[in-house]
């Protein structure tokens, strides 16, 4: 098939005698058909990812009662899966993304396998679909940057020996920034992304190839779902003019309370790589499932799910206020949940955590509409910016979310301010713990391998 397939180039190219036209050509090409493929599963993982959440409140509403069985259920399954196919496909998936763009040279192709795959794909996108139906406090959006970055590296890989060369950094990296995008339509924060979190290489090597595939995957994601916006138009005008006091305060307050959740979420895996029995691993996945549903069923069924409904409902509803209790179970959610080991991101749950905080505040001030509408964009920024340590990716995501461009300062002030005050409590990221984690348990895997077998 490929030898017919390089027969057809040669004569499509006969009359070009410029190699460097032929080669850019020829380079594109997989760069184009990752990003439509990663648009179209992102797709579909938004729908079925959406039926999961919509079945868990559907029976939380009905039969909450039975949360008790079904939440350990799935996420002792969702851990299993994760466990018994794809050890690497567990958590977020962005820390493996960044691990792979460190370890994408031919010495470690068979470690950068273990963290993008085929098998990456379908494990990743059941595990966290089973952790979201059963209540886990997860996000798709950390999974589909993991989805996509397979999806471009496999991709890659399948290309024949005659085909001209690809960055394999370059093609994870812009498969990252494509699955961003598609999964938030959020254009520029991919690109934003891939600058600020993911590449150390001078973005002018890979820029063309960045904007085409996030534009293609951007527009297969519209052209199926519409040109959407992931929440909505919320109400920013007539602001006071000392709101920007109130929205320096929220960000020092989210930012705070993202970093320290974070440590707490390392704290926990670190106790529970301690773990020496299977045994030990199944009680501790049933005490965060039955805590969870207990919150819900005594107190607020709000610590269920991504946190998306809360967002929206903060920002488009008369229910402006939030009570304390909202912004402490949206933190305690992503903390039980994302321990588990399952699949699932922490991106969604980190911007409904960001505005439980920025509407209890609102309340506390007796915030008007417009003003506790940026006071809750703030939140969302500054606990984001927290956990990943990356202000302009946060400010622009949260922009491209709303389309209010007018509040662009006072959300790159959040994200700011949220940066500074993280450092207080951890010079390093949520994301960049975990890519060291996950490097040091592939050397370590790596090691302990018959020498005939390490060859990547």
């Amino acid at each position: 098939m490929w030898q017919f397939i390089k027969q057809k180039i040669n004569v499509v190219f006969r009359g070009i005698h410029n190699e460097k036209i032929k080669t850019g050509f020829l380079q594109s090409i997989p760069f184009w058909t990752a990003s439509l493929i990663t648009g179209l599963i992102a797709v579909l993982y938004a729908k079925f990812f959406s039926l999961a959440e919509i079945g868990s409140a559907y029976i939380f509403r009905h039969h909450s009662w039975s949360l008790f069985i079904l939440t350990p259920a799935c996420f002792l399954l969702a851990w299993w899966i994760i466990l018994r196919f794809a050890p690497y496909a567990r958590g977020s998936g962005i820390p493996q993304v960044m691990a792979a763009i460190e370890l994408a040279t031919p010495k470690y192709g068979n470690k950068v396998d273990k963290l993008l795959s085929v098998r990456i794909i379908a494990v990743k996108i059941i595990s966290s679909l089973v952790m979201v139906f059963g209540g886990g406090v997860v996000g798709r959006e950390g999974p589909t940057i993991q989805i996509a970055g397979s999806v471009f590296r496999s991709v890659n890989q399948i290309l024949p020996s005659w085909w001209p060369k690809i960055s394999k950094k370059n093609m994870i990296m812009t498969g990252a920034a494509a699955g961003l995008a598609a999964a938030f339509n959020t254009p520029l924060g991919g690109i934003v992304f891939a600058v600020e979190e993911l590449t150390k290489t001078h973005i002018s090597y890979f820029k063309t190839a960045l904007f085409t595939a996030i534009i293609i995957a951007g527009l297969t994601a519209q052209a199926l779902l519409g040109p959407y916006l992931y929440l909505g138009y919320p109400n920013v005008t007539d602001l006071s003019s000392h709101i920007f006091i109130w929205v320096i305060i929220i960000a020092i307050v989210a930012g705070l309370a993202g970093s320290m959740m974070s440590k707490v979420i390392l704290a926990l895996i670190r106790w529970k790589s301690s773990f020496q029995f299977k045994w030990q691993h199944i009680l501790y996945i049933l005490a965060c499932a039955t805590t969870i549903v207990s919150l819900a069923y005594f107190l607020d069924g709000v610590v269920l799910g991504s946190g998306r409904e809360l967002m929206t409902s903060s920002l488009f509803t008369n229910d402006k206020y939030a009570p304390f209790q909202t912004p402490v179970l949206r933190i305690l959610g992503p903390v039980l949940s994302f321990t588990t080991g399952a699949a699932g991101g922490i991106f969604a749950p980190s911007l409904a955590s960001g505005a439980g905080i920025g509407s209890f505040m609102a309340g506390l001030l007796q915030l008007s509409e417009s003003n506790s509408n940026i006071i809750i964009l703030s939140g969302m920024v500054g606990f984001l910016t927290g956990v990943t340590r990356s202000p302009f990716t946060s400010a622009i995501l949260v922009l491209e979310m709303t389309d209010r461009h007018n509040v662009i300062f006072h959300l790159m002030i959040a994200g700011l301010m949220a940066s500074l005050v993280s450092f207080l409590v951890d010079r390093h990221s949520f994301y960049d713990h975990l890519k060291v984690q996950y490097m040091q348990e592939l050397h370590r895997e790596h090691a302990q391998m018959p020498e005939q077998m390490k060859s990547g």
